[in-house]
């Protein structure tokens, strides 16, 4: 188990690594294909369509065929098709480029996500955050990466290339780790109904979906925003500007990293709960902090507020029925996508009506409800006690996660005693 959880931080990593030299050389790639900023605007809006398309389908095919399929395969993809958009020589190919990158990384999104659920069944304990705090190292780690190709003088193709080539031998390399298929149903959870298809998955899922979209939104509100509003509303210079985006990425990273301890003694719902508040306090205090210090500061309590509540989401998702995580993660992972490409949507036209600063009391907002629906994290039905023969693992501490193997029934809550992560309701 713990090569597979190893194999499944790999590519978490790769993920985020090959996400972040793509966004490091976007304006190298602009400037050679030669097209305006609003050109780039709907190109990247391919971008996000291939991954929500590589979502949806991606979920059912890892549920019938199995993460340790599926993750090499979209790992594969995503990693081959970081070299076209260096290779486009025109807008019509680039945007091809894109969509096929979009499709690569939404499928290993999913997929990586669903395998994540099966490794934390395994562990009998909360560990879905750690591999979310890889994914931001490993966009850090290309930033810096990237950098320094740039400062060398390195082409954008010889860089893009590079790096391909890695993520193709990382993602080869970390395959035979990966559990099989036959784990996920072996997990003992009393299943909901099928969830294979969108007429057939449960209400709670798209309940669950709906909260990553209004969090992910969101979160995309302190990426697209939060330096733009440090210059414009405080008139902060452009290098104190850019702490504030720092603050908030470092805060996530840090949060992400010691989430699993707080959700293993408190439970998913308190995070969410408490997390989400946290956020919109945060966005409020940012909304209305008259001086830079207070904003940045604002920004970075953001980041920890919201650092530990969408991998509860996915988390919860995965675990309501294993035989249909995949496509359950897809439809939490789907939806919250769609939130972050329609933060720039629904922020942008509100500027029309009002200043920048006090259109982040719309993201406040849905952090309250947020907060106040985190109780559809809560499982309602206990499992069974199971034969006293049984025991649990020897990585199992007392805490809110047990596997239902060893089965005592709790309330996931703000301070719940031994209580089953899987069960449903």
């Amino acid at each position: 188990m713990q090569s597979a959880r190893l194999a499944t931080f790999a590519y978490f990593a790769l993920n985020g690594f090959v996400l972040g030299v793509w966004i490091v050389h976007i304006p190298a790639i602009e400037h050679r294909v030669g097209i305006s900023h609003a050109v780039l605007g709907w190109l990247l809006l391919l971008l996000g369509a291939g991954a929500f398309v590589g979502m949806q389908l991606v979920g059912p095919l890892t549920d019938r065929f199995g993460a340790r399929r599926v993750v090499p395969l979209s790992a594969a993809l995503c990693s081959a098709a970081l070299v076209l958009p260096a290779l486009a020589g025109n807008a019509w190919t680039l945007g091809v480029a894109l969509l096929v990158f979009g499709v690569g990384n939404g499928s290993l999104d999913v997929s990586m996500n669903a395998h994540a659920v099966q490794v934390e069944a395994g562990y009998r304990r909360p560990i879905m955050s750690a591999f979310h705090a890889v994914f931001s190292i490993g966009g850090v780690l290309a930033a810096l990466v990237g950098a320094r190709t740039l400062g060398w003088g390195w082409s954008t193709t010889a860089t893009l290339g590079v790096v391909s080539l890695l993520a193709l031998a990382v993602a080869t390399v970390a395959a035979p780790a990966l559990l099989s298929g036959r784990a996920a149903a072996s997990t003992p959870d009393r299943v909901t109904g099928r969830a294979g298809t969108w007429r057939t998955t449960p209400l709670r899922i798209w309940a669950l979906a709906a909260l990553a979209l209004m969090l992910m939104l969101s979160e995309g509100v302190a990426n697209d925003w939060s330096v733009l509003a440090m210059r414009d509303v405080l008139d902060a210079p452009a290098a104190t500007a850019a702490l504030a985006y720092g603050t908030f990425a470092t805060a996530m990273t840090i949060g992400r990293l010691l989430t699993d301890r707080v959700a293993a003694r408190f439970g998913p719902v308190a995070i969410v709960r408490y997390g989400s508040a946290l956020a919109a306090l945060a966005l409020v205090a940012v909304a209305v902090a008259p001086s830079i210090p207070l904003a940045i500061a604002g920004w970075t309590l953001f980041g920890i507020g919201l650092s530990g509540t969408i991998p509860q989401l996915f988390s919860a998702a995965g675990h309501a029925d294993p035989t249909a995580a995949g496509a359950n993660v897809s439809r939490v992972a789907g939806l919250g996508y769609l939130g972050v490409l329609a933060g720039p949507a629904v922020i942008g036209p509100l500027t029309h009506f009002m200043p920048l600063n006090h259109t982040f009391f719309l993201p406040a907002a849905f952090c309250v409800v947020a907060a106040l629906s985190a109780h559809i994290l809560r499982p309602a039905t206990a499992e069974l006690r199971p034969p006293s023969d049984e025991r649990p693992a020897a990585s199992v501490r007392t805490g809110p996660v047990e596997s239902a193997r060893t089965g005592s029934a709790g309330r996931v809550g703000d301070r719940p005693r031994r209580i089953d992560h899987n069960m449903v309701e």
